[in-house]
């Protein structure tokens, strides 16, 4: 894994944690990291960092309408 340093306003460097974890669902809310690669951004298990997405608005399945719409069209072939 790389470090990336950016800059945040200082309160935030208050909740370090919660920043991070909140970064991490937001990363896992667009796709952009898996469940286990954001869990263990935020310095959790998989199980842990599921059950506090619904903290930061971030369903826990991550299944959009189009890729339901796309099941639906292959199962009805």
């Amino acid at each position: 894994m790389t470090t990336m340093t950016i800059q945040v306003p200082d309160f935030l460097e208050e909740n370090h944690g919660d920043t991070v974890r909140f970064l991490a669902a937001k990363l896992y809310e667009s796709g952009k990291l898996s469940l286990g690669q954001a869990a263990e951004m935020a310095g959790l298990s998989k199980v842990e960092f599921a059950d506090i997405l619904a903290n930061y608005g971030v369903n826990y399945i991550n299944y959009s309408f189009e890729d339901v719409m796309a099941d639906v069209a292959r199962i009805s072939k």
